[in-house]
């Protein structure tokens, strides 16, 4: 992939984040792909104070599918004062990652089962095994 993060990557990388309850509606993850490129550009990392609440929000989700992380830097400013910077990064390995992953033989690609699903599949055995 060399690197470049498009539109249409990170749309199937958020597909395959959602978990299996979640209706996978084509036009709002578009939306929310587009939303994300659109501050990002061709840049690998944003400054926070650029972002809204509500777009704060939307990245916080997409941190918790581990398609965003964040970073900190300190700054000292006159007077001996600490800044601290807050960047928001395309956790490119992650969306690779998940661009990678094949479908078995017979298997539709929204079939692969995210990591949530693993425990929505747990039997009630399985969950009261070491109890």
């Amino acid at each position: 992939m060399k690197d470049i993060i498009t539109i249409e990557n990170l749309r199937t990388a958020i597909r395959m984040c959602l978990d299996a309850s979640v209706p996978k509606d084509d036009e709002w993850i578009g939306q929310i792909a587009s939303f994300i490129m659109d501050f990002f550009g061709f840049e690998e990392r944003i400054l926070d104070n650029r972002l809204t609440p509500r777009d704060r929000d939307i990245f916080y989700m997409l941190e918790g599918m581990g398609l965003l992380k964040t970073e900190m830097e300190e700054a000292t400013i006159q007077k001996g004062k600490v800044w601290r910077i807050h960047y928001w990064i395309l956790n490119k390995e992650r969306i690779e990652n998940l661009l990678n992953i094949k479908p078995t033989e017979g298997q539709d690609a929204s079939d692969i089962i995210s990591e949530g699903e693993v425990y929505e599949n747990l039997s009630e055995k399985a969950w009261n095994r070491n109890n």
